[in-house]
């Protein structure tokens, strides 16, 4: 077998779950290991660079696969290269109860890369990518701040992007070693079972989750 496919629509044939009747040993976190630095190579040299056999590595892969826990292949853009040279960070303040409108009319800005709901002083954190400043304030001043369900927003500049992986495993963590010292247990006050401690968080933002 040649290169591994990649024509497969995202979700194709997954049950989107990961790590559900998969167990992850050593051998998948080394599979993954290499895909992120060589996503475009075949079974015979994945085999060969983990130490299994072709038949295993083939198997375990469309087990990764199946499983959820590889979701997608995808390229990687050189965004300056292609015209989008400048990249911000867009807090956001939603209003309450409004929270279905905000993400059924954010899903309708191309130009948005990456939107999460965050704890803090703001609801949401986007991220646009931009072939100018100008470009960028007439996204948020003339589109996003019309939006009914944004209440405010601020703006921030990335001046550079200092490091960006595709994706952390556990074996990037690093190890613990006996003379490592554990940090003191902090006192806390009892949180009621069912329920989760943010900061700052507001109302309304598991409605968002849940949709």
């Amino acid at each position: 077998m040649g290169e591994m496919s990649r024509t497969d629509p995202p979700g194709a044939g997954r049950s989107g779950r990961i790590g559900i009747g998969l167990q992850l040993d050593a051998t998948h976190l080394k599979i993954l290991e290499v895909l992120r630095e060589h996503g475009r190579i075949s079974v015979a040299e994945l085999a060969e660079r983990v130490g299994i056999s072709r038949a295993n590595a083939y198997t375990r892969f469309e087990a990764l696969r199946a499983d959820g826990v590889i979701k997608r292949f995808t390229l990687e853009v050189d965004h300056v290269r292609a015209g989008l040279g400048i990249t911000a960070l867009i807090f956001v303040t939603v209003r309450q109860q409004m929270w279905k409108q905000f993400r059924a009319q954010l899903a309708q800005m191309p130009e948005v890369e990456y939107c999460a709901i965050t704890t803090g002083q703001h609801d949401a954190m986007i991220q646009v990518r931009m072939s100018d400043v100008a470009a960028v304030h007439a996204m948020v001043t003339d589109r996003l701040a019309n939006i009914p369900a944004v209440k405010a927003t601020e703006t921030v500049f990335i001046l550079d992007e200092v490091l960006h992986r595709p994706y952390v495993l556990p074996s990037d963590q690093p190890a613990r070693t006996a003379t490592t010292p554990r940090p003191e247990p902090r006192r806390r006050e009892p949180v009621p079972l069912g329920k989760m401690r943010f900061v700052g968080a507001a109302e309304g933002r598991a409605t968002l989750q849940r949709d």
